[in-house]
């Protein structure tokens, strides 16, 4: 399939807005000028009121949360559900749909639509649609008048992992984030729709999805498919995302951004995860557990198909990594580690958190994936970011256009020849003060029948020392053992691979050091 760029001018896309009909639902604050929708709805009806949108003023969508959503703990907060009984989707075999409360820290109110036959019909904030638990609630908490408060959120059921069991599948709430799961995975990883100004001294600005369409799900196929409108001080965007669940929960995923102002620092197609300790940063934490994550690497494939393996740390300040490419073929943030072993948490079960792959449909251009990792000191802080950084802005007054296809779940990346990593450890070394000993383990299969290959170490800045391989066929594995010395140096990138003939045999291996 041909990837493609398009930049077009708002203008001409005001001009589809202006001629298509009225919207289906009147909003408290006009998201949009008033706008014309001839059914079927669909992503090009989203990105006309997103055109319309970003020709106006952005206006802060917060609301007060008041009566029985104001002031809630976290307790409280999952005390609420959603009737079974209100399910729009309770008559739709393998699916179910939940409508999700403001509280806590969802307090921007969202709007939601059912889409039938190609119209959308509203469903407004409305508290008897919930149950809440009378452990935490008295009788009349739904009897709270709705206000200007509305939907956080929604969660997906599926018959994703047994038939007669409908599963959480994924959930949209909160700002621009979404998760979803593959068969026998456990929430871990967020997407998101826009990252802006991430990392920056500037401070991040968080886009907001302020309204869903949701249509029925296809019984044919059993594909749902989502409309959102995406707002923010420097952008508004249209956004359609098609969730065929599965092993591999794939989200087919076409964007239509429309900048306020000149927009530089963004990143496309998100994600964000969590990476306290692992056995290749050394740190020593005082915890039962060998490694504590949510995804232990970033992985890429450039624009001329080579393959990369970032390995994910904990700085002691916060790390920007950017990879200049060309119409990449893919990255993804992925969990490697699969056994219990590598864990030993019965609750969180990190060994089943998904991982997430992002193929890119169109050519991109030149550009970075962007990594980003900010220091944390527990689990409970989602601190590793990355996304596609366009080399060019997004001006105001354009239209850009992304796609792509967005794979959760424990399998995700594409089969390729070359040996893979397996793990990373590293630790103090016995050779001088400040040197350090690593041993990046690869998996030995490609490497079975053949001579011996050589390994080939560097660092950016330092110096290594003593780089070897060592075949253990019991467990499978390809060790590479090396010591890095920074001769004074606060940070290194260093790189390996495994090659033979000058031709690599592995993956490369990526790893920011850092000194402290």
């Amino acid at each position: 399939m041909k990837r493609r760029l398009f930049l077009g001018s708002v203008p001409a896309v005001l001009a589809l807005a202006r001629t298509s009909a009225a919207r289906a639902q009147s909003l408290p604050e006009p998201a949009a000028e008033e706008v014309v929708q001839q059914p079927p709805f669909g992503f090009e009806s989203v990105a006309a009121i997103a055109a319309s949108l970003s020709a106006r003023d952005w206006k802060n969508p917060s609301a007060p949360l008041t009566g029985t959503f104001k002031d809630l703990g976290y307790d409280q907060y999952r005390a609420i559900r959603f009737r079974r009984e209100a399910d729009p989707w309770k008559g739709i075999a393998g699916f179910g749909l939940d409508l999700l409360p403001p509280g806590m820290i969802f307090h921007e109110p969202v709007r939601m639509n059912l889409v039938r036959d190609g119209v959308p019909q509203p469903v407004p904030f409305d508290p008897a649609m919930l149950e809440f638990d009378a452990a935490h609630f008295p009788p009349e908490a739904a009897q709270t008048p709705p206000d200007q408060m509305g939907w956080s959120g929604f969660r997906i059921r599926h018959a994703l992992n047994r038939p007669d069991v409908l599963d959480e599948m994924a959930v949209f709430q909160g700002a621009s984030y979404f998760r979803v799961l593959g068969r026998d995975n456990r929430y871990g990883l967020s997407g998101r729709g826009l990252a802006i100004g991430t990392g920056s001294p500037e401070g991040e600005e968080f886009p907001v999805f302020r309204e869903f369409w949701l249509h029925d799900p296809d019984p044919r196929t059993g594909h749902v498919t989502i409309q959102a409108l995406l707002d923010s001080k420097s952008v508004a965007g249209g956004y359609e995302f098609i969730l065929a669940p599965g092993r591999e929960t794939l989200v087919t995923t076409r964007v239509a951004l429309f900048a306020r102002r000149k927009l530089e620092r963004f990143g496309v197609a998100p994600l964000t995860s969590m990476f306290w300790f692992g056995p290749g940063d050394g740190a020593g934490q005082d915890d039962y557990r060998p490694a504590v994550h949510d995804s232990d690497g970033l992985q890429m494939q450039t624009g001329a198909g080579q393959w990369l393996w970032r390995a994910l740390g904990n700085p002691a300040k916060l790390q920007i990594s950017a990879f200049v490419d060309e119409d990449p073929r893919g990255f993804g943030l992925i969990q490697r580690s699969r056994s219990f072993d590598d864990y030993q948490d019965a609750e969180a079960h990190y060994e089943r958190r998904p991982s997430a792959w992002i193929d890119p449909v169109g050519d991109w251009g030149k550009g970075t994936v962007t990594l980003i990792e900010i220091p944390v000191d527990s689990e409970f802080h989602d601190n590793i970011v990355s996304f596609w950084q366009p080399a060019a802005p997004l001006l105001a007054g354009e239209r850009a256009d992304f796609a792509y296809v967005q794979s959760f779940g424990t399998q995700v990346v594409p089969d390729r020849p070359l040996a893979k990593v397996v793990a990373t450890r590293s630790g103090r070394s016995i050779n001088g003060k400040g040197v350090r000993s690593f041993f990046v383990d690869f998996d030995l299969a490609p490497f079975v029948g053949r001579d011996d290959p050589v390994p080939n170490v560097t660092a950016s800045a330092g110096s290594i020392d003593h780089s070897y391989l060592l075949r253990l066929p019991e467990q499978g594995l390809m060790r590479l053992a090396f010591e890095y010395r920074p001769d004074g140096a606060l940070v290194a990138d260093l790189r390996a691979e495994i090659t033979a003939a000058e031709v690599a045999l592995s993956e490369s291996w990526l790893f920011r050091w850092s000194e402290g």
